[in-house]
């Protein structure tokens, strides 16, 4: 039951991860790096986004501090994921520390969206969920890789997939609720803080924005039925 539920509920991200996966591959393969490089990034590393930022920076011989501070640039939406998530992987004892390495976007959707049914172990579904979709980047990124060193054409724009990837999520998430507050939030933030701080720099001051605009709103609800109840034992 267990196993079946996580698999049917990751379907969607199999398909997007192994087709994303296959162009970090592919990239990687036509920047001179093999199918080995593929698999151990994604063993080891496996951040999506950040993956195609790092052909770009083994490729221009980064150094250390700018790798690091190119990371948390590109990754500093995590931050704000684990906060989300503390109660959430509270009681998920030795399973805890893979779930806070495999929490990607992707998986942090399907272990946030909706109750998991009666008969499916809470802890063991967000497990297999994030082991699942680790699995299918692992397979995407390695079989790029492989028919990269097969096949020679212009990878220009591919590292656009991921960028695809974050639309149809959103698309799915605006889909599948009917309260799109925080949705808006989120672009009208990102939109405003794009404006100010240019491309290089408005993610961390736009997930600073969402995060102060969220807790703000979360208050609110509960300021009025502290009210209403203040009233009542009156």
């Amino acid at each position: 039951m267990n196993i079946r539920y996580a698999f049917k509920r990751s379907l969607p991200v199999m398909a997007g991860y192994l087709v994303l996966g296959m162009g970090f591959g592919i990239l990687l393969e036509a920047n001179g790096y093999g199918v080995w490089w593929a698999f151990c990034m994604s063993l080891f590393i496996y951040a999506g986004s950040m993956q195609y930022v790092a052909v770009d920076l083994l490729t221009g011989g980064a150094s250390l501090l700018a790798a690091a501070l190119m990371t948390l640039m590109v990754n500093a939406r995590h931050l704000f994921y684990g906060i989300s998530m503390i109660d959430r992987y509270k009681d998920t004892g030795a399973k805890k520390p893979y779930l806070i390495f495999a929490l990607t976007d992707e998986t942090y959707s399907l272990v946030c969206s909706g109750e998991v049914p009666e008969g499916v172990d809470k802890n063991r579904y967000f497990f297999l969920v994030s082991l699942l979709n680790q699995s299918y980047w692992i397979a995407g990124s390695v079989a790029g890789a492989f028919i990269g060193s097969l096949l020679t054409f212009n990878t220009s724009g591919i590292e656009f997939s991921m960028t695809a990837l974050f639309i149809v999520v959103f698309v799915e998430q605006w889909k599948g609720t009917s309260n799109h507050l925080s949705s808006l939030i989120g672009v009208a933030a990102s939109l405003v803080c794009l404006s100010i701080f240019g491309a290089e720099r408005f993610l961390i001051p736009s997930m600073l924005a969402i995060t102060t605009a969220l807790m703000v709103l979360r208050k609110i609800p509960c300021t009025k039925q502290a009210e209403k109840g203040g009233d009542a034992d009156e």
